[in-house]
């Protein structure tokens, strides 16, 4: 019988999802015994945690620094128009953008948040001069750029 996963995770979908979060390189056996749970069930709750949308995907952490990214840059912007087709036009041509690691809607003093990685300030320059500015409807752009990154992609607490 199939379990649904429509309702409220249970005590041990939690504990899978928080194992996975903390070290997403366990394997099914090692997951099984760090859950109090046999491999089959094991298996068959992470292979239903991902199908229903609760396990979206397992990736490694790359050290930004190790691969030349090592500036983080925070980016306000504001839009000349609040429609839905201009956030469309925006998000899309924000899409591509390789240097974005996140883009949000927000409500408050800007229209969207972008996080930035780059080499340096220069290829900051680069980036705004040749793309952020050009953006559609884009009618103001205010950049912070990280001195000390404190916390970041913190495990969800649940």
């Amino acid at each position: 019988m199939e379990e649904s996963f429509n309702r409220v995770l249970n005590r041990i979908d939690r504990n899978i999802l928080r194992h996975l979060q903390a070290n997403g390189r366990l394997t099914n056996a090692e997951l099984a015994k760090a859950t109090n749970i046999s491999p089959a069930t094991c298996h068959r709750r992470t292979q239903a945690l991902t199908e229903a949308g609760h396990l979206s995907k397992v990736m490694g952490h790359v050290n930004p620094a190790s691969v030349d990214l090592g500036t983080l840059v925070m980016v306000g912007v504001i839009l000349d128009r609040s429609t839905p087709q201009s956030f469309a036009e925006f998000e899309q041509a924000v899409d591509g953008m390789k240097e974005l690691l996140d883009c949000h809607l927000v409500a408050g003093d800007f229209d969207y948040l972008l996080k930035i990685r780059v080499r340096d300030m220069i290829s900051f320059n680069t980036l705004h001069t040749r793309m952020l500015i050009a953006l559609p409807g884009v009618r103001q752009i205010r950049t912070f750029f990280v001195l000390k990154e404190i916390k970041e992609n913190a495990p969800l607490a649940f």
